[in-house]
Order: structure tokens, then sequence, then C-alpha cells
């Protein structure tokens, strides 16, 4: 099969350039010393993770329980829930375990810890938790000044149905880093958090032996994780405009696209009409923010090279609009009806997730595999 025999649209990964991402990050940690437990979310494909997993420990880090539930069906025992624990999906994560699954989940508040260890004591089972941390006021977490911190970790030390691992943070602040200079410092910030609540932790009496930290950029940036365990990082493997924008990586390296076909024009307005729309692309506008605004996608020609000048502005369901960046005159002849053309994605994991497959090339036009992705929560 050739990608011009595909209906679109599509989603479309290059082999070589997931392999070049994956090998770039599993080499930089080991200059570090710190193993990597990939995060799941962004493939949502066992193919994927398997490369993402070569000379790793072999434990990953999921978003969703529906991606747990997936990646122990193909293997992977150890994993990561690394959202906030709502006693709704105890039951779920219980059952995993019972079957061989060894899920450790992750709180930040007194209320979440005695409701999982109301559970574990009811139902004869012992959650592994992690405590969250805030590095960097992105989002959920105890920072080192919050007296809940020594609190929660031993509550889960001392009482049946939960036991205390570690503690975990994310440094999603740094992915609204102006300079580079800003990612490195967000990756020591990170970092210094981390090991700083762990040792408080141990200075109570308490095991500390996990201290996870990750992000995309400051994983790419980091250059001293001492007194970490894990980094946990996801979007490497794909990379998208956000990402370049950060200058975490550069355009090329990024290995995933959305195959489209030019359905229409409104000559007027300049505008070439494509059936990719947010249903295809999503509505992710996170380059917004950056200094160049790639709307919500770049245009590529088929067979991935970017065609300066020419971004997805504006999108309807099912309909991508495509202009030049600079609102000048539109050549039509260079878009005939039917010509395909591939949109780079401003954020991976939200456009990947609109699909439920990925269509495999490896720097021709031939589609060399098909790989299924997961869906749902």
């Amino acid at each position: 099969m050739k990608l011009s025999e595909l209906e679109t649209p599509r989603l479309i990964l290059e082999r070589g350039k997931l392999e070049q991402n994956v090998r770039t990050m599993r080499e930089h940690m080991g200059r570090l010393g710190v193993p990597l437990r990939p995060h799941g979310k962004t493939a949502k494909c066992i193919d994927v993770i398997r490369l993402a997993l070569e000379g790793q420990p072999g434990g990953i880090t999921v978003s969703t329980l529906k991606e747990a539930e997936y990646y122990f069906g193909h293997g992977i025992k150890d994993l990561l829930y690394a959202v906030g624990i709502a006693p709704v999906k105890l039951d779920h994560i219980a059952k995993l375990r019972k079957e061989g699954a060894e899920i450790t989940i992750i709180l930040d508040s007194m209320e979440q810890a005695q409701v999982a260890a109301t559970y574990g004591k009811k139902h004869d089972e012992t959650f592994p938790v992690l405590i969250e941390l805030d590095s960097d006021g992105h989002r959920s977490g105890l920072t080192p000044a919050d007296p809940e911190l020594i609190g929660i970790g031993r509550f889960l030390h001392d009482t049946k149905g939960v036991e205390l691992k570690g503690v975990l943070t994310h440094a999603g602040g740094s992915y609204g880093a102006k300079a580079i200079d800003e990612i490195k410092k967000a990756a020591v910030q990170e970092r210094d958090v981390a090991v700083a609540c762990a040792q408080l932790l141990r200075a109570a009496g308490l095991p500390c032996p996990v201290v996870s930290v990750g992000s995309t950029p400051t994983a790419t940036y980091a250059e001293d994780l001492a007194g970490v365990t894990e980094v946990r990082a996801g979007v490497y493997m794909f990379f998208d405009l956000v990402m370049a924008g950060l200058g975490v990586c550069a355009i090329e390296d990024m290995a995933i696209s959305v195959l489209t076909s030019v359905i229409g024009y409104q000559k007027k307005k300049g505008w070439v009409i494509t059936d990719a729309g947010w249903m295809a692309m999503s509505r992710d506008r996170g380059t917004s923010r950056q200094t160049t605004d790639q709307g919500y996608g770049i245009v590529c020609s088929v067979d991935g090279t970017p065609i300066p000048d020419y971004i997805v502005d504006s999108t309807n369901q099912e309909h991508g609009i495509i202009v030049r960046r600079d609102g000048g005159a539109m050549d039509f002849n260079r878009f005939p009806i039917g010509s395909l053309l591939r949109i780079l994605p401003n954020h991976a994991c939200a456009t990947a997730t609109m699909h439920d497959r990925y269509h495999v090339v490896n720097r021709t036009d031939d589609v060399i595999d098909v790989w299924q992705r997961v869906h749902g929560w």
C-alpha cells in the first residue's frame, strides 16, 4: 500500500524519525545515569512503547486506566498511573492488580490517602503510592514547605491498605518557556523540589525509594539528575510544533503528521480547503502562545517536506483551511483538487488521539505497517 492509496484523513508515523528520537533520549538518559519510564499517553500503542523500552528497566507511565489495561494485556506489568487518584477508579485498579499488574497510584491530599487506605483494608489490597509534588505551580501537588507532606507520608507508611513508595513531579510549566535557558532552569527546579521532598521524608524516618520527575522539555535539557531515580516523558517519541517552538526539537524531527486531500477552494479569500478539520487535527492551538503561531499546523508535501509559508489557519469539524502565512496571494495551481498533503500538528498527543491507528512509513511513500492505538479511559 502507498500513501496515495489511503482514504484521508489518516495519521502517518515515520518510523525512522521515531527510532532516532527514542535513541537520542535513551542515550541522553544513559549519560545522566537515570532510567527512563516512558509515558504511554502520547503513543497509546504497544509497537511504539516497545521501541521506547529498549534498554530500559521495563516500567511505563500511563494517563488512563484503559492504557494500563491495554499495556498490561501486552505484557507490561510495571505501570505508574500518573493522575491523581479518584475513588471511583479503585475497583478497576484493584482488579488489574489481582490479575498481576503492578500499578502504582499518586495522590496529594490526606483525603485521597484515607480513601485509598479504607478501600485497601476492606478489599485486602495494598496500593503502592507516590506523593505528587508541585515543582512549578503548573498543576497539582505539594511543595517542600507544605506541612501535609510529612503527614501524608507518615499515614501512607503506617496505615494498612497503602504503601509509601516515594515522590513524583511534572515540570509542566516548562511548556511555557520562552528560551532554552528557562527550560534548563525548570529542569533544575524540578529536580531540586523532588529531591528536597524526598530528603524531608527520609529525615522524618520515612522511606522514599522513588524520586520520579519528567517532562519532554526538561528531560531533553537536564544536565544533572543527582538524587532522581527515574524520568518520565512521552512527547519526545514523536515531537510536535510546540516542542519545535520551544527549541526542544527541529521541525524535521517530527515523526507524525496527518495525511489530507485538497477538496476545494475559496479563491476570493485565498483559501485551499482540505478534508482534515479539527476532528483530524484536534483543536489544540498551543503555538498561539509562542513567538511563531503555526495555526493548526504546518503544510507539507506528501513526502513530509514543509511547504514554506503555508499553514492551516482555521478548521471546521471536517474541513481545514490552508492560507499563506503572510496573507499573500495563493498559488492555487500548487494545490490541485485531490492532491495529497501532510500537516504537522501542534500537539502530538492531541492529534494522535483523534485517530485509531498509525500508517507507518519509512523514508518513502510505501506504507510498511499499520499500528493500532488504544482509546478511552
